[in-house]
């Protein structure tokens, strides 16, 4: 719990390097800020923490708005489904989440390659 704790402060700072730090690590990271904080302020404080740790690693174009929305609007509602007192647990009990293809069946490809999506959170393109 408490390394927990020191991990999402030092994600919220962007202090963690970019190129350590995989999809299960945004998604642990989601599942943390959501479990502390309404989905607003979620969005908004992830985005931001995103947005500065690409921006030290020197590649502010890797951050991308549509998907950063569409995982934190799956891990909510994901925690509303299920009762889990850990990440291990909702890892367990959220597979599916730890595929970056995940958003494939409510996005088609060319839409999240858009530079719109990077920019602004797109609604999804295809019916789950």
């Amino acid at each position: 719990m408490a390394e927990d704790i020191a991990d999402l402060a030092r994600f919220v700072r962007g202090e963690l390097d970019a190129a350590a730090f995989p999809h299960r690590e945004h998604v642990r990271m989601g599942f943390e800020m959501l479990r502390r904080l309404d989905f607003a302020e979620t969005a908004y404080r992830y985005s931001l923490a995103l947005r500065t740790m690409v921006a030290r690693a020197g590649r502010p174009e890797a951050f991308h708005q549509t998907t950063t929305i569409a995982f934190l609007s799956l891990i909510a509602e994901r925690l509303l489904c299920v009762d889990v007192a850990d990440f291990a647990a909702f890892e367990r009990a959220s597979p599916d989440l730890m595929d970056k293809s995940a958003l494939a069946q409510w996005y088609r490809p060319e839409r999240l390659t858009m530079a719109a999506a990077r920019r602004t959170f797109l609604l999804p393109d295809r019916a789950a």
